[in-house]
């Protein structure tokens, strides 16, 4: 089900259907495919603790193992139809055009919990693997900047991605400091 977008993007650069700007239209539904699965991969622990139980927890890591390819698939398009592997307008670009320096940024984050997210390397980072995972909601925050800039004055579909993510933020910020709470009470009435 995840590879839709990807195999109705590919039928549609076969029969030359994108619209008359194919790049274009592969670099925005690449994107936003991306930015779906990250808020889909942030979803998944509230849906747990709401109720959705364990069954819906192994596909966090599937949702944001997706959200990396599609990015993949977004930047790799980036550079090999509009700037034609020209390596030196790609530094350009990412040191010039702020929203590339974001988007730019967000994809690196991502490439790395991508690579971390297999079972050895969680091992191998023990105690520091949930922490560094936690740069994920720095991706969605630097995600959302990034298609916010490219928009510029037709906000609307960001307000869309804002009205998702930030319930979804202020649900981990919510559960940090209850847990933080617990624990201070916990600690205070034990001594």
């Amino acid at each position: 089900m995840s590879l839709l977008p990807f195999i109705v993007l590919t039928l549609g650069a076969v029969n030359n259907s994108l619209g008359p700007d194919p790049a274009d239209t592969l670099i925005q539904e690449t994107g936003e495919w991306t930015f779906r699965f990250l808020l889909l991969s942030l979803s998944i622990t509230p849906l747990r603790n709401l109720g959705a139980g364990p069954r819906v927890f192994p596909y966090r890591r599937t949702f944001g193992l997706f959200a990396l390819f599609y990015a993949s698939l977004h930047f790799l398009i980036y550079l090999l139809f509009l700037l034609q592997l020209r390596w030196s307008e790609i530094s350009e670009d990412i040191l010039e055009r702020p929203y590339i320096t974001v988007g730019f940024t967000a994809y690196l984050i991502l490439v790395l919990l991508g690579v971390t997210s297999v079972k050895r390397m969680m091992r191998r980072l023990g105690r520091y693997w949930k922490p560094l995972h936690k740069l994920v909601y720095l991706v969605n925050i630097l995600a959302l900047i990034h298609l916010s800039w490219i928009l510029r004055t037709d906000l609307t579909e960001a307000v869309i991605y804002a009205s998702i993510l930030l319930p979804l933020l202020a649900y981990r910020v919510y559960k940090y400091y209850i847990g933080k709470t617990s624990r201070q009470f916990h600690s205070s009435t034990s001594s």
